[in-house]
């Protein structure tokens, strides 16, 4: 019996990981690309175009002297369903997000929910929706441009 996950699925969690990691990186730039087929809705209107969400992102988060919003998005209770004769695919997960700073302990600042679509298209696997929904917020006031 093989245990392991279809190509799909292994493909669909390695692009959330990747998000997570581009944020904690304050890879804006790489962000854009990673979701440049995706319409990105957070607390507002949905935001489309490869410019439009890396404005979004640099506008949105604080970035320090490391270049990195000083953060570490844990994505947790991931449920990915994905269809591969179609060559789409959906996810579900949760959030929790770190941050420490000199003078900010570590500790849990945001915890939320995400809900993905996504598409393969020649070949490879890319985001098309991701739709962010905050359901505890702590202090913020470091991370979240006012």
């Amino acid at each position: 019996m093989n245990d392991l996950p279809a190509p799909g699925r292994q493909a669909i969690e390695n692009l959330i990981a990747r998000y997570a990691e581009l944020v904690d990186d304050g890879n804006f730039a790489g962000l854009a690309d990673l979701l440049s087929d995706a319409a990105f809705t957070g607390s507002g209107d949905p935001v489309r175009g490869r410019d439009a969400i890396e404005r979004m992102f640099r506008g949105m988060l604080i970035v320090y002297a490391d270049g990195t919003p000083r953060t570490q998005h844990v994505t947790t209770n991931l449920a990915v369903e994905v269809d591969e004769e179609a060559g789409t695919a959906s996810a579900r997960s949760y959030v929790t997000v770190f941050q420490s700073l000199p003078e900010l302990p570590l500790q849990a600042i945001v915890c939320g929910r995400y809900h993905d679509r996504f598409e393969r298209r020649d070949g490879q696997w890319r985001f098309t929706e991701r739709r962010f929904r905050a359901t505890l917020v702590g202090d913020v006031s470091r991370h979240l441009r006012s």
